[in-house]
């Protein structure tokens, strides 16, 4: 009988389990690796280290501090860049009854003074760049915070306390025999993370995730692809999410090596200075990474070259001679040269895109989840894969389609250990949302015969037409996002005068390929040649699929911090210009 996923993953009750295990396991490994300061192009590369066993002592210490200062089962938020001191932060919550509550490095200073409030946190860690807006929520006592600590402060000043000096008094708490973070006996069931959805404050739900969502989430993902110690990844995404965090998890468990970007710049200078063995990213970042290597290989006049390798080496794959690895050494080495495994997460990516990876020896796969799922619902494994889907459900999870039109395309539900408690103080929407058990993910798609899960679109997103056939944006924004120069693209529907939704579409065309290109263009000539592209995808659709009406800009759309589209903020900015302009 096939595999369908790994059998010996060892079990583990909740975080502190978690990390008790893996120091018990991998102590003296490394779990994180520093530079030690930014280097100039050339120039070797110095590093500086922390084993699992200092990171569980400065866990504990801080954990301990923070139950000394009155904090045992209150709220903790932490905001900052990705830095090792924000997962100390996280897990001296989540291992000592604390409830963590994650906050976007992104968010405009009304909104982290708004989300502080409805937190109801009681202690906040900070980097330096928020000092001024803490003080601001300190002094206008705008919040239930009644503790500001500093991750980069030296010493306390001006009642703000300094993370270090609070993990030090911490150590001597514990030497003196303080054990309320130690052995703190953890309810696996409770809320350990409270997570906000991306959104406007007023729009955003704060999610409740228990020590039991998150480390079975860990299982059923280690329980179909292969991690071990000797790997190594880097912190690309904000750990506020629930798909960074979830890496983190999974890294800790296997004892891995945790690195930290420089910025979206550097991705490939940094995978071969730590030698990075696997990538977790968003399509966005995904795109660009591939984009880059087809440019380069043209630039080197070597694209009817790869291509004829590609094709070869596929057909000895099949037939189990493995020689990507070789015939691609170049390509491979523009990443660092060690990926054995790069993840596309978080929204749909292009198909083609993934298969372009995988023939120049790149093993891409993606995966589907959501917030609320802890996140991850469906992955492409080490046993199944399938271009276009999601992968199979994890080993914990369960998937079926409801309200299918003719297609077999419906409402994804998912049911397992790995979903939330509930929406913070929204129990109708908590009651709307998990019926009998079932997430209801508002997301579209549909299952093939494996069980492989294929994502068409948003619930919200389909534009229905009066005659009442469904369109979905993300179909037709595939297609479009092929044609040359077209960074992105959003399709939507436009009112007319009787009622019914014309099908347009606002494309952002990349400037500097066109200029690299053509040297220059005006925007009439870019709209002329985007307006003739999408009258030839015009023609192989049906009538009611057709493009109506054109936007060209240079100017990104709207996103998240995951670089996710916000869809209806972009929609209705593109409406307002066009009603103002009429």
């Amino acid at each position: 009988m096939k595999e369908t996923s790994y059998k010996n993953i060892r079990k583990i009750k909740d975080f502190k389990d978690l990390l008790n295990q893996s120091v018990e396991l991998y102590g003296n490994n490394n779990i994180f690796k520093f530079k030690k300061r930014m280097y100039k192009k050339d120039e070797k590369v110095e590093f500086n280290y922390m084993t699992y066993k200092e990171f569980a002592e400065e866990v504990t210490a801080f954990g301990t501090k923070l139950n000394a200062m009155g904090l045992l089962n209150k709220r903790v938020a932490v905001i900052s860049k990705n830095r090792y001191e924000w997962i100390a932060v996280y897990y001296a919550g989540v291992t000592g009854n604390k409830v963590v509550v994650p906050l976007d490095k992104s968010l405009p200073d009304n909104e982290i003074i708004s989300l502080a409030e409805r937190s109801e946190a009681e202690a906040i860690v900070f980097e330096d760049k928020y000092l001024e807006v803490m003080k601001k929520i300190r002094d206008e006592k705008l919040s239930s915070i009644k503790y500001f600590i500093n991750m980069d402060a030296e010493k306390e000043e001006d009642g703000i306390l300094s993370y270090k000096m609070l993990v030090e008094e911490g150590k001597k708490l514990v030497e003196n025999g303080d054990r309320s973070q130690l052995d703190a006996v953890i309810d696996e069931n409770a809320m350990a993370v409270m997570l906000f959805t991306s959104g406007t404050t007023a729009m955003s739900k704060a999610v409740m995730l228990s020590s039991k969502n998150l480390c079975e989430n860990v299982l059923g993902i280690t329980s179909v692809l292969k991690f071990d110690d000797k790997d190594c990844t880097l912190a690309l995404l904000p750990f506020h999410h629930a798909l960074p965090a979830l890496v983190m998890n999974v890294l800790i468990y296997v004892g891995a090596t945790y690195t930290f970007c420089d910025g979206l710049k550097y991705i490939a200078q940094n995978l071969a200075e730590y030698e990075c063995t696997v990538l977790i990213a968003v399509p966005a970042i995904v795109e660009v990474l591939y984009k880059r290597i087809k440019k380069q290989i043209e630039k080197e006049g070597k694209t009817k070259l790869v291509n004829n390798m590609a094709k070869l080496t596929n057909v000895l794959d099949k037939l189990h001679i493995k020689v990507k690895d070789k015939v691609f050494k170049e390509v491979h080495n523009a990443l660092g040269g060690h990926l054995r495994l790069l993840v596309s997460a978080a929204a749909p990516i292009d198909p083609e895109i993934l298969k372009g990876l995988q023939d120049l020896g790149i093993r891409a796969i993606q995966g589907y989840g959501l917030t609320e799922t802890s996140p991850v619902v469906s992955i492409e494994s080490d046993f199944a894969e399938r271009a276009g889907s999601t992968g199979q459900a994890i080993s914990n999870v369960e998937i079926k389609i409801i309200d299918k039109d003719e297609t077999g395309i419906g409402e994804i539900l998912v049911k397992g250990p790995n979903v939330m408690l509930g929406y913070y103080q929204m129990e109708k929407e908590t009651k709307e949302a998990i019926q009998d058990g079932w997430y209801h993910t508002g997301d579209l798609g549909y299952l093939d015969k494996d069980g492989f899960l294929y994502i068409t679109g948003r619930k919200k997103n389909v534009i229905v037409q009066k005659n009442g056939k469904n369109i979905f944006p993300e179909e037709l924004e595939t297609l479009i996002n092929h044609i040359p120069f077209v960074k992105e693209s959003i399709v939507y529907g436009r009112p007319t005068w009787d009622d019914d939704l014309d099908i347009c579409v606002k494309i952002v065309y990349d400037k500097d390929e066109i200029k690299a290109v053509h040297g220059y263009k005006s925007e009439e000539d870019i709209l002329k040649d985007m307006k003739e592209a999408i009258s030839k995808i015009n023609e192989n659709m049906p009538p009611y699929k057709h493009i109506r009406d054109v936007i060209v800009t240079s100017e990104e759309l709207i996103k998240t911090t995951t670089a996710k589209v916000k869809r209806h903020e972009e929609i209705a900015k593109i409406l307002g210009e066009k009603k103002t302009n009429e």
